[in-house]
C-alpha cells in the first residue's frame, strides 16, 4: 500500500493520470502476454511465407512472369521497411498492445482478400496490406514482451518470441504448399489467414506493463534526448543493428540461394532439396535460438557483456562450418556442416534482440525496433539475394554464396566491437 501510494504521489507530480493498467502484472499475466505474443508472432512468420510457397501456382493461374512473382515478395518488404519508423513512433506514444493488435487485423483480412482477388494489382495491394500490418506488429511488440519481464530473464523470453521465425517460416511453406496443392493458391490464403484473427480481440485488450519502473511516462519527459535522432547517438544500439543487419545478409541470402545449390551441385530434385533445407532450419532455429537465449542470460548474470559474447562466438563458430557446407563434394558431409553452422548462427537471435532492448530507454524501445528492422532488411535482407545472383552469374553459384560467411564475420566483428561500449550504454537506458 505504501508503495502504491509513493507511486501514485509521483504520477500527480508528472500530471499523467492514473491507470491500474500501467503497474507490474503478476507472473502468471506476465506468462499469459508472452504466450499470446508468440502465437500472434507465429502466424505472422506463417503468413508471410504463404505467397512464396504458393509461387507457382499464381504464376500460372494469373498469367505472370518471374518479374511480377518477384514484385510481390519486394513490394511486401519495401512497405514492411518504410511504414516500420511510422509504427514505432506511435508505439512509443499509444498503446502497443492495440497497435499489435490493428496490425493482425489488417494483415489477416489483406490475406484474406487476396484470396478474391481477380488480377495482379489487386493482389499487389493486398501484399503491400499485409507488410504494412506485419510492421505494425513487429515494431511494437518486443519492447512491450519485455516489460513483463526482469532484465535478467530477457534474453530467454526474446528466444521464445523469436522462435516464429524458423518455426512460422517452414508452417507457411508446409501449409501453404500443401494446402495449395489439393484446393488451390486461393485456398491457402484463406484457410492460414483465418485463426488470426481470433486472437485480435485478446491481443486488443491486454494490459500495458509499466514503461518505466513503477510510473507512467510523462508525454514531454526527456524532450530533447528521446527520439529517432537519440538512437544514432548510442554507440551500442547502432553497432548491434550493424551486427544483425550483416547476420540478416547472410541468413536471406542462404536461405533464398541453398535449395537451388543443393539442386545444382548435388543433384538432388526442388521438393527433397527444400524438404532437408527446412527441416534442419527447424531444428537448428528451435535449439539453437533457445540455447542462445538461455546462455546468454546465464553469462550476462557474470558479466555485462555476455548477450555479446553468446551472439559474438556464435558467429565465429558458424562461418567455418557455412565455408564447410558449401564447398564439401559429398551431400552428408554438406547437409551435416550445415546444420552445425544454422546451429551456431541461431543463437545470436534471443541475445542481439534483448540488447536493443538493453540499451534503449523503454520510452523509445518501439522506435528502436522500427529503426533496427528498417537498416537490417535494407542492408541485409533486402539486397541479399539479388546481389548472391548477381555474383553467381559471375564466378557461379558455389563462389558468390562464400560472400555470406564474410558477412557471418563481419556480424562477429561488430559483436565483440560492441562489447568497449554496452556497460555503459546499458546504464544511461536505466538513467
Amino acid at each position: 500500500m505504501v508503495n502504491r501510494y509513493i507511486a501514485m504521489r509521483r504520477i500527480a507530480q508528472l500530471n499523467v493520470p492514473f491507470n491500474n493498467s500501467v503497474f507490474p502484472s503478476s507472473r502468471s499475466y506476465s506468462h499469459y502476454a508472452l504466450a499470446l505474443l508468440i502465437v500472434v508472432n507465429l502466424h505472422n512468420y506463417t503468413v508471410r511465407q504463404i505467397p512464396a510457397a504458393v509461387f507457382p501456382l499464381i504464376k500460372v493461374d494469373l498469367h505472370l512472369s518471374d518479374s511480377a512473382l518477384g514484385l510481390l515478395g519486394s513490394a511486401f518488404m519495401v512497405c514492411y521497411m518504410v511504414s516500420a519508423p511510422l509504427f514505432g513512433w506511435l508505439g512509443d506514444r499509444r498503446s502497443r498492445a492495440k497497435l499489435a493488435a490493428i496490425g493482425l487485423t489488417v494483415w489477416s483480412l489483406a490475406i484474406v482478400l487476396a484470396e478474391f482477388a481477380t488480377g495482379y494489382r489487386a493482389l499487389l495491394l493486398a501484399l503491400i496490406a499485409v507488410g504494412i500490418g506485419s510492421a505494425s506488429f513487429v515494431t511494437v511488440s518486443p519492447g512491450l514482451l519485455a516489460d513483463y519481464f526482469p532484465r535478467e530473464k530477457r534474453g530467454r523470453v526474446m528466444a521464445y518470441f523469436f522462435l516464429a521465425i524458423p518455426v512460422g517460416s517452414a508452417l507457411g511453406y508446409v501449409l501453404g504448399g500443401n494446402i495449395g496443392h489439393h484446393f488451390g493458391w486461393r485456398a491457402a490464403f484463406l484457410v492460414v489467414s483465418l485463426p488470426g484473427l481470433l486472437f485480435a480481440l485478446p491481443l486488443w485488450f491486454l494490459r500495458e506493463p509499466n514503461r518505466v519502473g513503477e510510473v507512467p511516462i510523462a508525454r514531454n519527459r526527456h524532450e530533447g534526448t528521446t527520439g529517432y535522432a537519440s538512437l544514432f547517438r548510442n554507440r551500442s544500439f547502432v553497432t548491434t543493428t550493424l551486427a544483425m543487419a550483416a547476420m540478416t545478409f547472410a541468413f536471406s541470402g542462404l536461405g533464398q540461394w541453398v535449395p537451388t545449390f543443393l539442386f545444382r551441385m548435388h543433384g538432388l530434385d526442388a521438393a527433397t532439396g527444400n524438404t532437408l533445407f527446412g527441416a534442419i532450419t527447424v531444428i537448428t532455429g528451435i535449439t539453437g535460438t533457445l540455447t542462445g537465449g538461455w546462455l546468454g542470460d546465464r553469462i550476462q548474470k557474470k558479466s555485462g557483456k555476455g548477450y555479446l559474447l553468446v551472439s559474438g562466438w556464435g558467429f565465429l563458430l558458424g562461418t567455418p562450418a557455412v565455408i564447410y557446407a558449401l564447398l564439401a563434394q559429398n551431400l552428408t558431409q554438406c547437409l551435416a556442416a550445415m546444420f552445425l553452422a544454422e546451429f551456431f548462427l541461431f543463437l545470436n537471435i534471443g541475445p542481439l534482440n534483448t540488447i536493443v532492448i538493453n540499451v534503449t530507454k523503454p520510452e523509445i524501445r518501439s522506435m528502436a525496433f522500427a529503426v533496427n528492422t528498417f537498416f537490417i532488411h535494407a542492408l541485409g535482407g533486402a539486397i541479399a539475394p539479388i546481389i548472391l545472383g548477381w555474383l553467381s552469374d559471375l564466378w557461379g553459384l558455389r563462389l558468390a554464396l562464400l560472400a555470406a560467411p564474410l558477412a557471418i564475420l563481419l556480424a562477429a566483428f561488430f559483436s565483440f566491437f560492441c562489447i568497449r561500449t554496452i556497460e555503459s550504454d546499458m546504464a544511461n537506458s536505466e538513467e
